[in-house]
């Protein structure tokens, strides 16, 4: 029994990674909705050019942001719940602190310089193309495209506030050498 207590991650820890998973979460239930009028402007498309031999100038461009935008704003979510690729077919063989110390040092020495640098890189980015209400001149309905550039640096946000989780969790698994696993 001693040895189980051990293996469950204390309340505090729990809490931390709760708190540092909500914005992922969050933002990723309310970005799943974004395909609801992806699809209708898809729809929307199909019908106008196929039925009625009218084209829209803008579906696609809509589908293109709203793709990213749904894309993006899942990506942290998906860090959460270990959906992105990697390579598992070398670390299945090691024993979870091996697998942990693994994902530390790629977290520590390329994740969070990488993600810190794009994030700052985006961030002026987003807020030049703002300050311009820069449009997209490759289409012909020159659409607004800062919104989708606001999008890269809350993205990077998200996934650097996950990324925190994951050293966190991979910091308990290297001390017990028991995998992290959220009490149910």
């Amino acid at each position: 029994m001693a040895e189980a207590r051990e293996r469950t991650p204390p309340d505090a820890l729990l809490v931390a990674i709760a708190l540092l998973e909500l914005p992922s979460i969050w933002v990723a239930k309310l970005a799943a909705w974004v395909i609801l009028p992806m699809t209708g402007a898809l729809v929307y498309e199909v019908v106008s050019r196929y039925v009625f031999g009218k084209p829209t100038t803008w579906a696609y461009d809509i589908t293109y942001m709203m793709a990213g935008t749904l894309f993006m704003l899942g990506s942290s979510y998906a860090l959460r719940n270990g959906s992105h690729v990697r390579a598992d077919f070398l670390l299945t063989s090691l024993r979870p602190r091996w697998q942990a110390l693994i994902d530390l040092a790629l977290y520590l020495f390329v994740y969070f310089p990488a993600i810190g640098l794009f994030f700052w890189v985006s961030l002026d980015f987003a807020v030049q193309s703002v300050r311009e209400h820069e449009t997209y001149p490759g289409s012909p309905w020159m659409p607004a495209i800062y919104p989708l550039k606001i999008v890269m640096p809350v993205t990077l946000g998200l996934l650097l506030l996950q990324g925190v989780a994951e050293v966190l969790k991979a910091q308990w698994t290297v001390r017990t050498n028991a995998s992290f696993r959220r009490p149910d």
